[in-house]
């Protein structure tokens, strides 16, 4: 099971299980003085590995917004000098936490422009498995993506919409729409398709699987087909929404959800695996990866 999968306690799919700090909002000091050695190397062999591996499967957009950050392989990136150059890039920044927060209050960091991250990372025995995301996930996964406008407005936008949304009993439906464009999204490019999504450029193993397997379905995204289905929490995905292009994230942004919310409150609701004749398939999945696997949710 990859790191990835840890996202199904996170990002309005469920309520954060930390210990209340102090600060109303949740945030903590980051500690980057208490980083050791050994914490470093471990994100040295991480952004490393995903470095080499990235150029080719994930879209330019990603790897510019890296290229242009205060990131290197050396050390743990300080949020404070990220946040500097995010301000200046797209007014947001990173906020150190200490581990998963309550839906509201990740909302409400996210409709104000600040990315919440861990401050922790994994053991140099936990590489490719992680119980929940930590500073690896948050940071080379998620702040790349934040350097570029489209992508910071779609962000704060789906906080705000995240905090409606639970007034009205629909944080399902929305998280969906989050799971399947910030965590998991594929974009066309002219070269072929690309990673955006943080939960696949994160993971090394998923990087290579959602762009070059053909297990897995890849449908053109339509926003109620993607509130419908579920998601897999416990591997890899079965189905990719893609997007034409990252441009198509402001009319995602600019929508009223309220129509939506009430179209989906008939009608079927699918499994990932589904494909259905409306689909725009790009690419019709063999299935093969998962029907070899047991299914664990």
């Amino acid at each position: 099971m990859d790191v990835n999968v840890a996202e199904k306690v996170k990002h309005g799919l469920a309520a954060g299980t930390a210990s209340a700090p102090q600060r109303p909002d949740w945030t903590v000091d980051q500690g980057w003085e208490n980083y050791t050695p050994a914490q470093h190397a471990v994100w040295k062999t991480l952004y490393e590995r995903q470095t080499k591996l990235l150029p080719g499967l994930a879209c330019d957009d990603f790897v510019a917004g890296m290229n242009r950050l205060p990131m290197s392989a050396e050390r743990i990136p300080n949020f404070e000098a990220l946040s500097e150059t995010l301000m200046k890039a797209t007014g947001w920044q990173v906020v150190a936490v200490p581990g998963l927060v309550p839906d509201e209050v990740f909302f409400d960091h996210l409709a104000n422009r600040r990315f919440p991250s861990g401050n922790f990372i994994r053991g140099a025995h936990e590489l490719d498995y992680l119980e929940e995301p930590d500073v690896f996930h948050d940071v080379f996964g998620h702040v790349p993506m934040l350097m570029h406008p489209v992508m910071a407005d779609f962000i704060q936008a789906y906080g705000q919409g995240g905090l409606r949304a639970q007034q009205l009993g629909k944080l399902t439906e929305l998280a969906r729409v989050y799971w399947y464009t910030v965590e998991f999204g594929l974009v066309r490019q002219k070269e072929g398709l690309r990673i955006y999504g943080a939960g696949i450029a994160s993971s090394y193993s998923e990087s290579v699987f959602s762009i070059q397997s053909d297990s897995p379905n890849r449908i053109g995204f339509d926003l109620e087909r993607v509130m419908r289905t579920n998601y897999r929490i416990d591997d890899f995905q079965e189905v990719y929404f893609v997007l034409d292009h990252l441009d198509d994230l402001l009319a995602l942004a600019q929508t009223d959800f309220a129509p939506v919310y009430e179209r989906l409150s008939h009608g079927p609701h699918y499994q990932p695996g589904d494909v259905l004749p409306t689909d725009t398939v790009l690419h019709k999945g063999t299935g093969s990866y998962h029907r070899a696997r047991p299914h664990k949710g």
